[in-house]
């Protein structure tokens, strides 16, 4: 299954939200919510600074992933974006493969 970061930040509401649950409850209900959409979570971490949390999970496919964020988004209480994550495998298969693509560089 594909890899992704969610990186994400807290409205007021959502800060309310989480302090009034606590992280561990609050890493049970993301491990459901992302179950819900097929997948699995690997590690929710909480930060301090530009992002209030990371979570790293594993999806079906990208409109799984999507849905996620959409769901969370529009919720009101967080604002997030979610990051695709490739392995180093993958990184090679795509390495070898840059080999074939053509590409013309701008004024060429």
């Amino acid at each position: 299954m594909p890899k992704y970061l969610c990186e994400g930040r807290y409205t007021s509401d959502g800060v309310k939200g989480l302090a009034h649950e606590g992280g561990s409850r609050r890493r049970a209900d993301i491990a459901k919510t992302v179950e819900s959409a097929g997948g699995k979570l690997e590690a929710v971490y909480f930060a301090f600074g530009d992002a209030d949390f990371f979570i790293i999970f594993d999806a079906p496919d990208n409109a799984s992933a999507a849905a996620l964020s959409v769901a969370a988004n529009q919720s009101g209480f967080v604002t997030s974006k979610i990051i695709v994550l490739i392995s180093p495998d993958e990184m090679d298969r795509a390495i070898k493969k840059a080999t074939t693509v053509e590409y013309l560089p701008p004024g060429h």
